[in-house]
């Protein structure tokens, strides 16, 4: 009997520098953090929050989204394992205010491209990693 899934529960990235991560997820997305390390954290806490590795879990919908900084390598989508997370957007007007977003905070894209289904704009983040955003079609 197949596992009944309905939803990813949580993506985690691997990423060589929190700090310039951090401040690229924060400016192209602005997700609300869930979960990371307080500066004045007691042990207690320190243990209950290790699975953080020191990085940051934000909160997107129902999922999770977090970010692990422990690499010492560039990402590259041809490597066994991730080839790009894409994020739902709900429509092509919201797509062209994303390409808005990009060119305002310098970070490169490919445009909006029609795949048929909807609509794909690819970026990468300071990492390398392939990011998507998708909107449907009407």
């Amino acid at each position: 009997m197949p596992i009944p899934t309905r939803a990813y529960a949580h993506v985690r990235l691997t990423v060589t520098d929190i700090e310039r991560s951090r401040t690229f997820y924060d400016d192209v997305f602005g997700l609300p953090v869930a979960f990371e390390l307080p500066p004045d954290a007691d042990e207690a806490t320190k243990k209950q929050l290790s699975f953080l590795y020191g990085g940051v879990i934000y909160a997107l919908g129902s999922s999770l989204l977090g970010l692990r900084p422990v690499s010492d390598t560039a990402f590259h989508e041809d490597t066994t394992g991730l080839d790009h997370v894409s994020f739902a957007l709900d429509s092509r007007d919201q797509m062209d205010e994303a390409v808005a977003h990009l060119d305002t905070l310098g970070v490169a894209h490919q445009g909006v491209k029609d795949i048929g289904v909807g609509y794909i704009l690819e970026f990468r983040d300071p990492d390398n990693i392939a990011l998507e955003l998708f909107a449907p079609k009407p």
